[in-house]
């Protein structure tokens, strides 16, 4: 598996970099654009989401649409290094479970927990 990962490496680090997906909130007045990790690339706003001066509810949809486009980004990491990486491993990394990434890693070694 390390060979399959050194060889594919470089260029699924390319194409995993290069992620951006772009969500739109329920009401189409939102747009968020997040990066591989979910960093927030850019933020749009219909000028008629003022005719509603809510700024609870402007919060609220912001954060849900950019949870959604992070969601999505993770998906996309997901299918590029999963010819190479099991989905669930990269799942855990990605989810920063620690744990079950160890215990992939031990078993992969041969070892026990």
């Amino acid at each position: 598996m390390f060979q399959r990962i050194q060889d594919a490496g470089a260029e699924l680090h390319a194409k995993a970099r290069a992620i951006q997906v772009t969500e739109t909130s329920r009401d189409g007045l939102v747009s968020v654009t997040v990066g591989a990790r979910g960093d927030l690339i850019r933020l749009d706003l219909d000028p008629r989401i003022y005719r509603r001066p809510d700024a609870r509810h402007l919060a609220d949809t912001i954060a849900e649409t950019a949870r959604r486009a992070t969601v999505r980004a993770q998906e996309r990491i997901v299918e590029i290094f999963e010819p190479v990486i099991p989905a669930e491993e990269i799942q855990a990394h990605l989810d920063g479970d620690l744990e079950a990434v160890m215990a992939r890693f031990t078993e992969q070694m041969g070892g026990t927990r």
